[in-house]
């Protein structure tokens, strides 16, 4: 990690708030948990007294069951992004670039920025068009954050053909692929695939994710990871959490129900853009008279009305939007409320 970038890099603006008296839409985490998590945290403590057997061999195959791979091409992180890091970390230098997807999640260049490299943009829209040879790092993210395009199995293993053949590593995030029926590419040679507890089973603050990698990047991963990096609530958590199907079931069902219907009912003030994620992409600017709006006045408008929701323009190419979370149907019948009361 080079130490001066570390001194000097800013941290990237992110959603979720802590205000108990706010309806939260500017987090994309499921509003529900699995059940019996709490009965199995509470458990998890008696195990916190030693340390966490290594390696940890019921949270991989549980994690291995999610996403259909062997259990040893699955390594144990404390979320999601710890899982970019280190591989990015393996793959990135000083002087060297990374293909980055814009708009999506700011994290992806600044961790690159913090090991020295660059990050070279380019349009979320067509990352899977772009030559990776000239990079040590390509990046998607699928479904995308913030637009919440989904990307088509094919096109994503044929570029990971065209990242092997460059010798190109290829990060895949899939924070919210679990919220589809999209399969994941975890396994595919040369890929590591990055996912977590955080968004699907509604649990940021266990801090439990993994990696999914083979071959030479399997190896690094495993070698380069620290020894207890998940401690026992966290893998008991993350094993019982991964294997509940029909919560995963009833979560896709009720998000793919409320995102069609808040899209609706958006589009009468706003453009919204398609979305396979738990989320929303809004353009308050559509382009008629009355419709444009100050995107940080409207964010407090509703913060007054008890809702907040994400300004989006932090995200790079964004300058218009927010991105709303998709809750449960009462709570987006709130958000529509508040957004109406503030249009009228």
């Amino acid at each position: 990690m080079d130490r001066h970038t570390a001194t000097e890099l800013a941290r990237e603006p992110h959603g979720s708030a802590d205000d108990p008296d706010l309806l939260d839409f500017s987090a994309n985490t499921n509003p529900a948990v699995p059940p019996e998590t709490e009965r199995v945290y509470r458990e998890a403590f008696t195990d916190a007294h030693s340390y966490p057997a290594e390696p940890p061999v019921a949270y991989r195959e549980a994690a291995a069951e999610a996403v259909d791979c062997d259990p040893k091409q699955v390594i144990p992180t404390p979320g999601g992004l710890a899982a970019i890091r280190q591989a990015i970390a393996l793959a990135v230098g000083a002087g060297d670039t990374a293909l980055v997807p814009a708009p999506s999640f700011g994290e992806y260049a600044r961790e690159v920025r913090l090991q020295g490299g660059e990050p070279a943009f380019v349009p979320a829209s067509d990352v899977l068009a772009a030559d990776p040879a000239p990079h040590a790092l390509a990046v998607v993210c699928t479904p995308n954050n913030p637009t919440g395009r989904g990307y088509d199995r094919a096109a994503l293993t044929e570029f990971a053909a065209r990242c092997r053949a460059a010798d190109t590593l290829l990060v895949v995030d899939e924070a919210f692929l679990g919220f589809t029926e999209r399969p994941s590419l975890a396994g595919e040679p040369g890929v590591v695939v990055a996912r977590a507890l955080t968004k699907l089973y509604g649990l940021p603050g266990i801090r439990a994710g993994y990696a999914v990698a083979t071959g030479k990047r399997r190896t690094a991963l495993r070698g380069s990871r620290r020894t207890w990096n998940l401690g026992s609530p966290a893998l008991a958590v993350g094993a019982h959490c991964l294997r509940q199907r029909a919560f995963v079931r009833e979560t896709r069902e009720r998000v793919r129900r409320e995102r069609g219907r808040l899209a609706a009912a958006l589009s009468e003030w706003f453009d919204v853009a398609d979305s396979q994620a738990p989320f929303l992409l809004v353009d308050t600017g559509d382009g008629t008279e009355d419709a444009d709006c100050d995107v940080a006045g409207f964010v407090a408008a509703l913060r007054d009305r008890g809702v907040a929701v994400r300004d989006a323009t932090t995200f790079r190419r964004l300058d218009s939007h927010v991105r709303v979370a998709v809750r449960r149907p009462a709570e987006n019948d709130r958000l529509l409320e508040a957004i109406r009361a503030v249009r009228d």
